[in-house]
């Protein structure tokens, strides 16, 4: 008994000796805190963390493209760990979500601490690892105050992909010495840059529409906890001192008292650790509270106080001097988020009462009052319907579909008029009363305050308009018959079907016809409306026809296995049509299956061209050739019958572009994509021209002339504000549709783009304006006052043809964020429509 004591006391006491000796990460990890540390090392860190102290509980909760690990941390108690679950259902069922209460368990804080949604903001990982040490650290006993009342749930690195392609990039081109000065290449960062995840997204912008796989599994289990405090941790221009809360207007006006009064207290707070160290900072500045889709904005609009701290670092690689002539270094920039982020922990814990109350009533009298001026959202029916429910059911509001008629009268997004309407089955209703109340609002409340015009982003999200569908805000909860989804029928198909039909009227349409075209079957496209039986086939439509595919084995099949998806779908036993309009007439115009190039490199717009390549592999899984600009010489372009030039500056020579013209010229595609089209403007054999005569350039300088003598008279100071009257940082605009070109099939009556450039060009002569902005047209958002006016009738989106081939001009991005689903079915016509 004696040796079977002696040996336990023996364990126990090397076990706290080993607690008592947790290693720091400079002590872990060679070079801690100069030069980026691997993700792989990041990892390792946590898993000694995890293996030496009880008071930390890893859970993977997913993975990236490039398969590396999405993992967070819990910290605080070894008891509180033990009773995670409970803590955690008893958290969601405070606010009325669907959990079950627990065992009863002592209210905990839940602080989410969220690092590195940007790869190349990397101190944020770095300072990660300090962090958790801190709260670990066993002789740390401020911090063991602080975890008996709270949950830290730490998230090191939201986007492994692109922290590791950035510090990849400056392992490799690090010598053993830092190289302070400005031009050393370690302060030069390559494209496309640490910035984004593997298609270049930028996380920050994607916590609402969820179209990357790190935000869908990230916000999963963010929902599943529901925290009262998230810190999302970033860096900015090096030469910018420390930004911390409160934030910066515009402040969204459904912001609660309690979530400002929390920013003020940690400014308070964290300014008092970082005077006494005298490091530079500022606070309500920049960073506002406004755009629903940021790493703050998000957990605020579902009742946690969320706010954003900013360190100075891009651009600083290991070491850099800044314009005061001080110098920079890793070491004090995670030393500079580690303070402020435990900080936050600390001031968290001791607002508990006050952090738990305004988050529950923040639910709880959002059910019982709209915070809004509307109750009740309705979609009417449409095939767009399919993603706006997936989008929903990411963010788990709740919705239901009518199953019922009733009359009706309310906001219509696309008029902005109060009208009557008809409520009929199948129309998709969202009501303020639920859980997710307040997000659901802010996604769908038309007329957003924008209380300062100094926006850091785009100032209207509108999501009927968004998703192309037609949409009503009403102010009462209506009482009509729901359900909870919508049946469709099975189909039967024929053993002989003369031709399948697959309506063109969302982005399944485009990756049905993505497959077709790789399965070598030959599809065509409706241009006008044709009538067979009980069938009408609208503009777009696709006819997938056994006579063109006489070669297809089991053609019912095959191609039914490929169009299940799309549960719309039909089929005609005959290609004899009532109006006209045959199978075999001109009206089905046979489409060419895309052969894609693609440019990327220095030059292009990162996001731009990674939002294009995100489509065609991800939305369609279509096939791409991607060459960067600097090889564009060794192409051989008539290997491709499609280019696809995102938003940047294409350094072409004169051969080049004549290269490119030939190629036009000879039957090749051109989508060109916001700032690309300067590549066509004014040159000889295209339309692209900012003016329609020589008479509007000269009203248009002359107008420029006015402006600028009467600003001679202005004071400094407003000189901010006034240059944003020439600006739209992100509006929705009203544009007519050329209905009778496939460019805009599918659309619906009215195409609303999202507009976030000045660009304007008059409507084009000799070329078709498939979409315009008329004049007095409708727009949501912030829209510059010297530049409203220039937009009424301009061009959106236009298709120029040379020889046989075409050019397509896009003045904005259609697939902006990979979100705006309206703008999906848009570039999909550019892609298979537009032949």
């Amino acid at each position: 008994m004696n040796k079977i004591f002696c040996a336990a006391v023996l364990l126990i006491t090397v076990s706290f000796s080993a607690l008592a000796q947790l290693k720091n990460p400079s002590e872990f990890i060679p070079n801690y805190g100069k030069q980026i540390t691997y993700y792989h090392q990041v990892e390792d860190y946590f898993n000694y963390l995890t293996e030496q102290s009880q008071s930390i509980k890893k859970q993977k909760y997913g993975v990236t493209n490039e398969q590396r690990n999405l993992n967070v941390y819990y910290i605080s108690t070894p008891e509180n760990l033990a009773n995670l679950e409970q803590i955690r259902n008893n958290n969601l069922a405070s606010i009325g979500l669907p959990a079950s209460k627990s065992a009863a368990v002592e209210d905990k804080i839940i602080v989410w601490l969220s690092f590195n949604v940007h790869g190349n903001e990397f101190a944020g990982t770095e300072s990660a690892m300090t962090v958790a040490y801190e709260l670990l650290n066993p002789s740390n006993e401020t911090a063991k105050q602080w975890l008996k009342n709270t949950i830290v749930i730490l998230d090191p690195c939201i986007n492994p992909d692109g922290y590791s392609r950035y510090g990849n990039w400056l392992r490799e081109i690090s010598g053993k010495k830092t190289h302070p000065g400005l031009y050393d290449r370690e302060h030069m960062e390559v494209w496309p840059g640490g910035r984004y995840n593997h298609y270049l997204f930028d996380l920050n912008r994607d916590w609402a529409w969820q179209t990357q796989v790190e935000s869908a599994q990230r916000i999963k289990l963010y929902n599943q906890w529901m925290p009262q405090v998230h810190t999302d941790v970033h860096e900015m221009s090096y030469n910018s001192p420390y930004f911390f809360p409160p934030a910066a207007e515009p402040l969204h006006e459904f912001i609660e008292k309690y979530q400002r009064d929390f920013h003020n207290v940690l400014g308070k707070n964290i300014s008092q650790k970082f005077d006494k160290q005298n490091w530079m900072y500022n606070t309500r500045e920049r960073f506002d509270l406004f755009y629903p889709s940021y790493g703050d904005t998000y957990p605020t609009y579902n009742g946690a106080v969320g706010l954003t701290l900013e360190q100075g670092g891009i651009g600083a690689g290991r070491e850099v001097t800044m314009e005061n002539g001080a110098n920079v270094t890793i070491k004090d920039r995670l030393a500079h988020h580690a303070t402020a982020v435990l900080t936050v922990v600390e001031s968290a814990a001791s607002q508990k009462e006050v952090l738990l109350k305004g988050f529950r009533d923040f639910h709880s009298n959002a059910r019982i009052k709209a915070k809004g001026v509307y109750n009740t959202y309705v979609l009417k029916n449409n095939p767009k319907l399919v993603q706006m429910a997936e989008m929903l059911t990411k963010n788990e509001i709740e919705f239901t579909y009518a199953d019922a008629s009733a009359s009706a009268s309310g906001f219509h997004y696309q008029t902005k008029k109060n009208e009557s309407f008809k409520i009929e089955p199948n129309d998709l209703i969202i009501k303020a009363d639920q859980p997710r109340s307040v997000l659901a609002q802010v996604l769908f409340e038309p007329n957003q305050k924008l209380n300062d015009s100094l926006s850091y982003d785009i100032t209207a999200w509108a999501l009927p308009l968004a998703y192309g569908v037609e949409g009503f805000a009403v102010k009462n909860t209506l009482q009509i018959k729901t359900k909870s989804k919508i049946e469709t029928a099975p189909k039967n198909i024929p053993a002989s079907v003369y031709a399948f039909y697959v309506p063109w009227n969302n982005r399944i349409s485009a990756q049905v016809v993505s497959q077709l075209h790789q399965a070598g079957i030959k599809v065509r496209s409706a241009m006008k409306k044709a009538v067979f039986g009980d069938i009408t086939i609208e503009p777009g439509g696709i006819i997938i026809s056994r006579a063109d595919n006489p070669k297809t084995a089991d053609f019912e099949k095959t191609v039914g296995d490929i169009i299940k998806v799309k549960s719309d779908y039909s089929f005609i036993t005959t290609g004899f049509s009532t109006n006209s309009k045959d199978i075999g007439s001109e009206n089905f115009v046979l489409l060419k299956a895309p052969k894609i190039l693609m440019l990327s490199g220095k030059g292009i717009a990162s996001t731009e061209f990674g939002a294009n390549w995100f489509y065609l592999d991800e939305t369609i899984s279509y096939p791409v050739s991607i060459v960067e600009t600097a090889n564009f010489n060794r192409v051989k372009l008539y290997n491709y019958n499609t280019l696809i030039l995102s938003d940047g500056s294409y350094d072409f020579s004169e051969d080049q572009k004549k290269k490119i013209d030939e190629w036009i010229k000879n039957g090749g595609k051109v989508i060109a994509m916001s700032s690309a089209i300067s590549l066509f403007q004014d040159r000889e054999g295209y339309a692209l021209s900012l003016f329609a005569s020589k008479e509007d350039k000269e009203k248009s300088e002359k107008e420029e002339k006015d402006i600028e003598l009467k600003k001679r008279f202005l004071d400094y100071e407003g000189v901010e504000r006034r240059e944003i009257s020439g600006t739209i940082p992100g509006a929705i605009i009203e544009n007519k549709l050329d209905k009778t070109y496939p460019l805009a099939f599918g659309l619906g009556n009215t195409y609303f783009s999202l507009k976030s450039n000045e660009r304007s060009f008059s409507l084009l002569k000799s070329a078709v304006n498939a979409a315009y902005i008329p004049k007095g047209y409708v727009s949501y958002g912030f829209v510059g006052h010297d530049i409203k006016n220039k937009l009424n009738e301009t061009v959106s989106f236009a298709v120029d043809k040379k020889g046989d081939g075409v050019v397509i001009y896009m003045m904005d991005n259609p697939l902006f964020r990979g979100f705006w689903e309206n703008g999906i079915l848009l570039f999909s016509n550019s892609l298979f429509l537009v032949n």
